[in-house]
């Protein structure tokens, strides 16, 4: 029997068997999504995947040429594509966003809502105004965009899932991400207890946490000493670090977390929901254990002697 090795280094015959097994078990072909910021980083990489996958798209974003860009290679791939420029975190814009995307499908089978975001800040530096938006961009909105999918996904044809995006910073303590970190905690727990309630309608809903990722929101998290700091530092300096701080040693990109999605949206998970996705290499599991170089693959969260000497010396 002829054997192709895929892109994914997935083992067919020569008929796509396997392919078209795991199609047939994802069952996503044909339904209806929404992403909240699905035109940039992340969220496009959400909604391309999504496309690929033989779902129609409905997005949001707050960058206009992300929008024209990512819904004209939805449509390039033949499906069905709405792109609206809104502000998840304004509730007018949202609503307005959701009633165009009524308008659109009907109804929905599948929501992700992907906006968020901080900038470093010990908290004692920060506004009590600066704290109210930290707390309305990483979980105020997901209620509401909740609220306003739910009547929808109850429309929809069967496999409706909801589809949360968290942090590692709402499972650990986070030095300057305090609000942040608690909210994000919030939209957790809060996915968690919307898992139960919606339960017996057969709505799913789930959470992925990722880490270190290479996209523009993590990129502008950081303090502009911070960035400056960095500017200069060599790409493979930072693989040396990624070694050092993710077991896997390679940090997640946008498109592993949108496999993250394509799973839990899928029939392949039709049976989990309440539950947290960490999509982050490793590091959730390592809590603070690193790979300390010249320590011959020792863990700790410390370095040994002679590399204390070289660090400290």
């Amino acid at each position: 029997m002829n054997k192709n090795l895929g892109t994914n280094g997935i083992t067919t015959n020569a008929g796509g068997a396997m392919t078209n097994s795991l199609e047939k078990r994802a069952n996503l072909t044909g339904r209806r999504a929404v992403v909240i910021g699905g035109a940039d980083g992340i969220g496009r990489a959400v909604s391309l995947a999504l496309a690929e996958a033989g779902l129609e798209v409905a997005l949001c974003d707050i960058n206009s040429e992300a929008i024209r860009t990512t819904c004209a290679e939805i449509t390039a791939m033949g499906r069905r594509a709405l792109g609206e420029m809104a502000d998840a975190t304004v509730p007018e814009q949202l609503a307005g966003f959701y009633k165009r995307a009524e308008a659109f499908f009907d109804g929905l089978e599948l929501v992700v809502n992907v906006v968020g975001g901080v900038l470093m800040q010990p908290l004692m530096d920060k506004t009590l105004a600066s704290c109210a938006e930290d707390i309305q961009r990483n979980f105020g909105y997901v209620i509401e965009s909740t609220r306003h999918a739910v009547p929808l996904l109850r429309r929809g044809r069967g496999g409706a899932c909801i589809i949360n995006f968290s942090t590692i910073e709402a499972h650990r303590a986070a030095g300057g991400f305090a609000v942040y970190a608690g909210a994000k905690a919030a939209t957790t727990n809060f996915s968690k207890a919307m898992a139960w309630e919606l339960g017996p309608e057969g709505i799913r809903v789930n959470v992925i946490a990722p880490d270190t990722t290479d996209s523009p929101g993590n990129r502008q998290a950081m303090p502009e000493p911070v960035r400056l700091m960095s500017a200069d530092v060599p790409p493979e300096w930072w693989m040396k670090a990624f070694e050092m701080y993710i077991p896997l040693q390679v940090p997640p990109s946008t498109d592993d977390l949108a496999n993250a999605v394509l799973f839990l949206a899928s029939d392949l998970a039709r049976s989990i929901t309440g539950q947290v996705l960490h999509v982050d290499g490793g590091t959730g599991a390592a809590l603070g254990m690193l790979r300390w170089p010249d320590d011959g693959g020792i863990t700790l969260p410390v370095p040994a002697g002679h590399t204390m000497k070289k660090l400290f010396g």
